[in-house]
């Protein structure tokens, strides 16, 4: 499930990660077996909605982890990673709630204070909603993997 998933994303939204589709298409499924298993571990927590019944389609999932490396002299930091609301189910809350969520496991289950992200400078829409979320930007960027003439800014907000 985690291949058809990623690749869907991937997809769908090819500048919201920093994987591209023809990357992923590459893996053997040895490399996808491991990536599953470091999904939710020491470090690293996957928030999913679905529909509420077994074998229920995903609606969305938001991956949380500690953030590598630490900057020194402040408290434990996360990333938010991997985030995806499929479709047919955008503007009806879930990534709302999927955010909450992400936020509540980063602080609680990860002992983070702070919890940071990457958004393409081209994805507005993004960078809107996490700014209504409380993330504000850092001022800080970095070259995005896919295309280095474009920027990933790094946007954060305190847990607390």
């Amino acid at each position: 499930m985690l291949k058809a998933v990623r690749l869907e994303m991937l997809a769908d939204t090819p500048m919201a990660y920093i994987e591209s589709l023809q990357a992923a298409c590459r893996q053997t499924q040895t490399q996808w077996q491991e990536r599953a298993a470091t999904m939710s571990g020491a470090g690293s927590i996957t928030v999913v909605a679905d529909a509420g019944t077994d074998g229920s389609p995903l609606c969305g999932l938001m991956r949380v982890v500690h953030k590598h490396p630490q900057d020194a002299g402040t408290p434990l930091q996360a990333m938010l990673i991997s985030v995806y609301v499929a479709p047919e189910h955008r503007g009806l809350g879930v990534a709302d709630d999927l955010l909450g969520e992400a936020c509540t496991a980063a602080q609680l289950e990860l002992g983070a204070a702070s919890l940071e992200l990457g958004v393409h400078e081209d994805n507005v829409r993004a960078q809107a909603f996490y700014a209504r979320h409380g993330f504000e930007e850092t001022g800080n960027s970095r070259p995005f993997p896919q295309d280095p003439s474009k920027a990933e800014l790094v946007m954060k907000r305190a847990l607390s």
